[in-house]
């Protein structure tokens, strides 16, 4: 893959996290937007299908508030045309939790009509150990 090419799917992969994240911190009313009825999450071993499930069950998670800091974004492109994978580590910090959790995520981003991406697959776990 060209050098050029690889920098974009950067540029969009770290963007992509970045707004994810923010809005899952603060706004996570708002998560559902950036999936459709075809998305899947899977989450700690529980899987959902389509973005108004994926969003509720992401605001029955048992904490209002949290913080995510990434620690890492790799990222690759997806044999669907003009895909991009995207795998996160990082912690996860819960209100009156003394330590941060570490966690796992993966998104496959699929290019919309319009230009922009959308999540198709989202898969995330906590770190033990």
């Amino acid at each position: 893959m060209e050098r050029q090419n690889e920098e974009q799917l950067e540029m969009v992969a770290k963007a992509f996290v970045e707004h994810y994240y923010n809005l899952f911190d603060t706004a996570r009313l708002a998560l559902p937007s950036l999936y459709n009825p075809t998305s899947i999450l899977s989450f700690e071993g529980q899987t959902v299908h389509g973005a108004e499930e994926i969003g509720r069950k992401l605001m029955q998670l048992p904490f209002d508030h949290c913080r995510h800091y990434v620690s890492t974004i790799d990222c690759q492109p997806s044999p669907v045309a003009g895909a991009i994978l995207v795998f996160v580590s990082g912690n996860l910090q819960l209100p009156c939790e003394e330590h941060q959790l570490k966690f796992s995520q993966m998104f496959q981003l699929v290019p919309t009509q319009q230009g922009s991406f959308f999540v198709q697959n989202d898969i995330f776990r906590l770190n033990y150990g």
